[in-house]
């Protein structure tokens, strides 16, 4: 069975740093696209970073352009978001989300993401 778990959050001070998880199994990530979602309170979930199967290509919303930075590990079926700079309005829920292409070497972050974890809490707060 496919799962992610995603796992590193926490509560944080402005200008902080979070390093957040997400763990697959059940499946090889090999082939999938990889992304992180975020739902602060009262609002949709949105999509801030990408990547692609092999890694090469990643992508991230403006709100976290130059402060977020998204990786992966397929040998170890890991995905990363390192997050610096942290501000209040990156409070939210964080998911990790996948999606599988045969063929697509660039992730896009609107995508039909297929399976997602079940988040993780993150508070940016003095």
């Amino acid at each position: 069975q496919l799962q992610l778990v995603e796992s590193g959050g926490g509560l944080v001070q402005p200008g902080g740093s979070l390093r957040l998880s997400c763990a697959a199994s059940g499946f090889t990530l090999n082939y999938y696209h990889l992304s992180w979602f975020r739902q602060a309170p009262g609002k949709e979930r949105e999509a801030i970073s990408c990547i692609s199967k092999s890694g090469s290509n990643t992508k991230y919303a403006d709100s976290v352009k130059g402060r977020f930075t998204v990786s992966r590990d397929n040998a170890k079926k890991m995905i990363y978001l390192e997050m610096n700079s942290l501000k209040p309005e990156d409070t939210g829920v964080y998911y990790c989300a996948a999606v599988r292409h045969m063929f697509s070497e660039l992730c896009v972050l609107k995508d039909s993401w297929e399976y997602w974890g079940q988040g993780t809490q993150v508070t940016v707060s003095s």
